[in-house]
């Protein structure tokens, strides 16, 4: 079992930003993680994928030179710097946890989920 716990969410200004953290405990090692984001309304999407070792990061176009991904095995923590932040942005990410090493873009390829965390950005 793995249990993922997201934290760093709130309310910011457009352009602004925020810093995103998900604390994994269990079975962790050897999983890739993932960022995604559900908006009212519209289906969970992906947002950025990294892999075991860290060295394969993956970004959705919408994100991509704006939120990077990271993760620090030792303190079992995946990060998600969030920049230039747009109104768009707002929504709920969750943090999810795929039991192989490489990531993925695609929400069925994860096996476990926080509960999320909310992100607000006004104009």
């Amino acid at each position: 079992q793995v249990q993922l716990v997201e934290s760093g969410g709130g309310l910011v200004q457009a352009g602004g930003s925020l810093r995103l953290s998900c604390a994994a405990s269990g079975r962790t090692f050897g999983s890739a993680m993932g960022w995604f984001r559900q908006a009212p309304g519209k289906e969970r999407e992906f947002v950025a994928a990294i892999s075991w070792n860290g060295l394969t990061r993956y970004y959705a176009d919408s994100v991509k030179g704006r939120f990077i991904i990271s993760r620090d095995n030792a303190k079992n923590t995946v990060y998600l710097q969030m920049n230039s932040l747009k109104p768009e942005d707002t929504a709920v990410y969750y943090c999810a946890a795929r039991l192989v090493a490489t990531g993925s873009r695609e929400v069925y390829e994860y096996d476990y989920w926080g509960q999320g965390t909310q992100v607000t950005v006004s104009s």
